[in-house]
C-alpha cells in the first residue's frame, strides 16, 4: 500500500504504507470500495462499458440500494476517479455515468473477490449453522 501524500511520519509520496494503521490511505481505500454498494455498482457499470448508465437505470439495477446510498456511493467512486459523471442540462437533469479506466480496473479484482464469495457460500453457510448450533444452550 502506499500514501498519497507526505503523511506526517516521514513518508514520501508513494511509499509503502502500514494497512494496520487506521490512517494509512491505502486502507481508508479498502474502506471504500470494499462495500457490498461499490461491488455491485461497478459490476453493473462494467457490463455497460464503454456506455454511460442513467442514475434511475443503476438503482433499478441494484437491488435493495436506496436513493441515498447509491448517490453516496457513486460520489465516492466520482472522487477517487473511478467513475464519470455527466449531467445533461434537461428539467429534471439526467444524470449518466461510466467507469473511468481506472474503474474498469478494478473491475478484475472485485470480479475475483465475487466469485470467491458465491463459490465458498455454502460452505460459510455450514459454518454459521455449525457455530449457531454450538452456542445454543
Amino acid at each position: 500500500m502506499t500514501t498519497s501524500d507526505s503523511d506526517g511520519q516521514g513518508r514520501r509520496p508513494g511509499e509503502r504504507g502500514d494497512l494496520l494503521d487506521p490512517r494509512c490511505p491505502t486502507r481508508q481505500l479498502l474502506d471504500r470500495i470494499g462495500t457490498k454498494w461499490t461491488s455491485m455498482t461497478v459490476k453493473v457499470l462494467a457490463e455497460e462499458s464503454p456506455h454511460e448508465v442513467r442514475f434511475a437505470e443503476l438503482r433499478r439495477r441494484v437491488p435493495g440500494i436506496s436513493q441515498k446510498m447509491l448517490s453516496a456511493t457513486l460520489q465516492s467512486l466520482a472522487r477517487d476517479g473511478l467513475v464519470a459523471r455527466r449531467v445533461e442540462p434537461t428539467v429534471p437533469p439526467a444524470v449518466h455515468y461510466r467507469l473511468t479506466e481506472l474503474g474498469l480496473s478494478l473491475e478484475g479484482p472485485l470480479s475475483v473477490l465475487r466469485l470467491w464469495a458465491e463459490t465458498h457460500m455454502p460452505e460459510i453457510d455450514r459454518n454459521n449453522r455449525a457455530a449457531d448450533r454450538s452456542s445454543t444452550p
